[in-house]
């Protein structure tokens, strides 16, 4: 879904860990489906809950873990993770940014980021900010505090209170796939026409190279 303008004021949700895998954003037990909602539930399950979850288990009856971030009120509705380094590590199930976007996650603030998880994100349309030790740690203190965050893609700034805000760096290509809400195939059809053109007169130029 194209989005023209990113500008996200929401609640930040302070997840104190390095190395979160993507085992533990969304278990095993629910990748059997290809679709990219449904998910939700069961972000961070393992973390969210003190039994065991499976796809057919009914939320009603699951044991809270009361204690977990994500479940306490003042977090409850939260669409702002914040996290330490190494964010999205271990496997490349695309499900995890699924699941993080189902949940209702529109950006992730972490000090790094796992590669393919950090690539997923963006064909995905979920934006991850990577920023310094230090800003990630005075974000986490103003999330705590309860402060919301607004996000301003455009000019790459994260606003806290009235004045403060802290920059941060994304690749063009990367900020132009969150504002078209396209995959790399999708930004590479918006150039269907120059492609077809630039095969035909390829055809002229090097017809050998079409014998079969």
């Amino acid at each position: 879904m194209k989005n023209e303008s990113f500008f996200h004021l929401g609640k930040g949700v302070p997840l104190d860990m390095s190395n979160v895998d993507t085992d533990q954003i969304i278990p095993k037990q629910f990748l059997k489906s290809i679709n990219k909602t449904g998910f939700g539930p069961n972000l961070f399950d393992a973390w969210r809950y003190k039994d065991e979850g499976y796809l057919e288990k009914n939320l009603s009856e699951r044991i809270v873990n009361e204690e977990f971030v994500l479940n306490q009120k003042e977090f409850s509705d939260s669409t702002i993770l914040l996290s330490k380094e190494n964010f999205g590590c271990g496997s490349s199930r695309e499900h995890a940014v699924w699941a993080l976007k189902d949940y209702g996650i529109k950006c992730v603030i972490a000090i790094s980021f796992a590669d393919i998880f950090y690539n997923n994100c963006f064909t995905n349309g979920l934006l991850p900010i990577r920023l310094e030790k230090e800003k990630v740690e005075k974000l986490f203190a103003m999330v705590k505090s309860g402060m919301e965050l607004q996000i301003d893609l455009v000019n790459q700034n994260i606003h806290m209170g009235d004045e403060d805000l802290i920059s941060f760096e994304i690749d063009q290509y990367r900020k132009e796939q969150i504002f078209e809400g396209l995959d790399e195939i999708g930004l590479s059809l918006k150039y269907e026409e120059k492609i077809k053109k630039y095969e035909l007169q390829r055809k002229i130029d090097a017809p050998w190279v079409f014998k079969s």
